[in-house]
């Protein structure tokens, strides 16, 4: 599998604060990169600088073998789901997908096709602010997949969603990377969710760790033991 998105020894700073510090991983086609670690860690801020969000101090990205300080051309290959609100709030659902596809130059069909994938069918008439927030996420979602993207930068995608709603993003997200596609999926707790992914990286202090799912798995039970510990929970 060739890699999709490379990151060499990259640093970002707010303020005084080092956020990143020599961060370095690759994430190849067909694989989910997890990303995760305690509040502040800069899981947000890495997936922002991969989208192209927010500019990086040092280091270098490629995404689809081009240089992401280079050149803008790798954001055709992306998709987009992060915590900031990307979506037009005073369009209706059906809107929002014929306006965003204008926007990415992708054809009906493809708009029929992610509403079909992410069951929105029922919605399309509604306004963003009648929305639970599965029905809101899925259509971030399909929004992200409109161009049929190589990489999908997804922060938090199904946090406190209801169970089906759930179901649907984890399928297509399975779709995606069964076709090719290829994924950096930052979240701050479920244990659960390592099933999903491949490889997980712990951020901490600026620095990363790569761990399997297993690994991942006892590395968040170690942090959760650590936290009683300090406060005391479980002392008799």
């Amino acid at each position: 599998m060739s890699v999709v998105v490379s990151v060499e020894d990259l640093e970002q700073r707010i303020g005084s604060k080092v956020v990143l510090d020599r961060v370095s991983f690759e994430v190849s086609e067909g694989e989910c990169f997890g990303v995760f670690g305690p509040k502040g860690c800069g899981k947000s801020t890495l997936l922002h600088i991969l989208a192209g969000i927010d500019r990086f101090k040092k280091g270098k990205v490629r995404i689809c073998d081009l240089d992401i300080g280079k050149t803008e051309k790798y954001r055709a290959s992306l998709g987009l789901v992060t915590q900031r609100p990307s979506l037009f709030r005073d369009l209706r659902v059906g809107e929002n997908l014929d306006f965003i596809a204008a926007l990415k130059d992708v054809g009906r069909e493809n708009v029929l096709a992610v509403v079909d994938r992410f069951c929105l069918e029922d919605f399309l008439d509604k306004p963003l602010t009648a929305l639970y927030a599965g029905e809101f996420q899925r259509l971030s979602m399909a929004c992200a997949m409109l161009n049929d993207p190589k990489v999908l930068i997804l922060d938090e995608p199904i946090s406190r969603l209801d169970l089906e709603s759930s179901r649907v993003i984890l399928r297509e997200i399975k779709d995606f990377l069964s076709g090719g596609g290829a994924c950096v999926w930052a979240f701050s707790g479920g244990v659960g969710l390592f099933q999903h992914m491949d490889r997980v990286a712990w951020l901490e202090g600026g620095g990363i760790t790569i761990y399997s799912p297993q690994e991942a798995g006892r590395e968040w039970d170690r942090q959760v033991e650590a936290l009683s510990l300090e406060s005391g929970v479980g002392d008799v």
